[in-house]
């Protein structure tokens, strides 16, 4: 883990985004003054510009919106939001990708085939249409964000577990174990699972910056998260028509939210060079003993 937060620049940078994120998302809705949820005098706080004070006296740092609630708690509120859905999504799509993968491969035979069968038709379908479709037949919230981004994300996990573990089966050590009269699936979840779920992590981590953005997505379009409690979807799409007269309400949680999905990325990608970088050297020592 020391390798992959200290090797460059840009994945320190990455790290310290996403901490400060995490922590701003943690205290400041702690620590307002005012529930960023409630609504107070419209004609007199609405609009604030970012680093000024409305009528009563109170500076807002990155401002206040229609309603006169001040945006940085607001975006951090939804920053809480937005960060548990696209961890909670990602997790949840690689259970279920990990747990069809595994079953696929050790199996074989129609429960492969039917498993397989099932990923290819749901990946040639573009995820969004499949969020939309499935967003549309619910009630919209955080249960039914949450269940949508697992059952539209865990494909690409199984094909990747799959795989992996196809591979892992011939070696050695699963004949090893089999010998010493192991049961069949005391294998597959003690010894060949651990050794195939690496790529699996990679996948599951770059997966949490697009849940991110969809979760944004859906709820810009009425179909996730419902104000009055704040997403940065919802904040988006509520500062929208008012991108010329006071655009930082639609700005700021942009901005969070453009940062946060980078972070993340990064971060992932740090993690997949790694990896590749660990298991290049054992491809190259089995290449020579062989």
């Amino acid at each position: 883990m020391r390798r992959i937060f200290s090797t460059d620049r840009v994945t320190a940078w990455a790290t310290a985004a996403l901490a400060a994120m995490l922590a701003l998302a943690l205290f400041v809705p702690l620590l307002a003054r005012h529930d960023p949820l409630a609504i107070g005098d419209v004609l007199a706080l609405r609009l604030v510009p970012p680093f000024g004070r409305d009528a009563a006296g109170a500076w807002h740092l990155l401002g206040t919106d229609r309603f006169g609630r001040d945006l940085f708690v607001r975006m951090m509120l939804a920053a809480r939001i937005s960060l548990a859905i696209g961890v909670g999504g990602s997790l949840l799509a690689a259970a279920i990708g990990t747990m069809a993968g595994a079953l696929a491969a050790w199996l074989g035979g129609i429960t492969d085939r039917v498993a397989m069968a099932l990923a290819d038709a749901l990946l040639a379908i573009p995820r969004l249409v499949l969020l939309l479709v499935c967003a549309s037949l619910w009630r919209p919230g955080l249960l039914t964000v949450l269940v949508v981004l697992g059952a539209t994300g865990w494909m690409g996990v199984a094909r990747i577990i799959r795989s992996e573990i196809l591979g892992v089966r011939a070696r050695p050590f699963v004949e090893a174990a089999h010998a010493l009269g192991v049961s069949h699936w005391q294998v597959l979840w003690r010894h060949v699972l651990p050794n195939a779920i690496g790529p699996a992590i990679v996948a599951t981590t770059l997966g949490v910056g697009n849940a991110i953005l969809l979760e944004s997505g859906l709820s810009f379009l009425g179909l996730g998260i419902q104000p009055p409690r704040p997403s940065w979807g919802n904040m988006i799409a509520g500062g929208r028509d008012l991108i010329v007269t006071a655009p930082w309400v639609a700005l700021a949680p942009g901005i969070a939210l453009i940062v946060t999905v980078l972070a993340v990325t990064l971060l992932g990608d740090r993690l997949r060079d790694t990896l590749a970088g660990q298991r290049a050297p054992f491809a190259r020592q089995l290449g020579e003993r062989t």
